[in-house]
């Protein structure tokens, strides 16, 4: 599975049918797992989900922005064992604001319109993974993707 329009194609097609993943952050020495909506800008480049600012997930993120998301395929099946896709997403987490956040806030609600009085709250921090490269994850096989 190792071309990249076909790489390309099998992550678009996870990202598009996944509507949460799970974020995984660090902070004081320790990891930690958090399930989130996210969304994917069309180019694949930046995913983005909201959450409070008292969260761990925030504080961690605020003390060390590198983060990997891991969006999957599984439907809790044997199946899965041999068809299950599961990618992974690494870069940095930003909190964004002014008109790169309205933007992103589109893409956002387009994914998830029920949140849109959640990301209103003024306690809600909209964020960015600035994807540097996925992994994209089949039984055995495991390939590298550049957004």
């Amino acid at each position: 599975m190792s071309d990249s329009g076909d790489l390309r194609r099998v992550a678009g097609g996870v990202m598009a049918a996944q509507r949460f993943c799970v974020l995984a952050t660090a902070g004081q020495g320790q990891p930690y797992g958090s399930l989130v909506a996210f969304a994917a800008t069309e180019d694949l480049k930046e995913l983005v989900f909201a959450t409070s600012r008292r969260t761990r997930k925030f504080s961690n993120l605020a003390a060390e922005p590198r983060v990997a998301l891991v969006i999957d395929s599984r439907s809790n099946d044997e199946a899965d064992l041999r068809d299950a896709v599961a990618i992974t997403a690494l870069g940095p987490a930003r909190e964004v604001e002014g008109a790169e956040r309205k933007r992103l806030a589109g893409v956002y609600l387009a994914r998830h319109p029920l949140l849109a009085e959640f990301i209103g709250w003024p306690d809600t921090a909209l964020c960015a993974v600035k994807v540097e490269e996925y992994f994209v994850a089949r039984f055995s096989e495991v390939d590298r993707m550049l957004p």
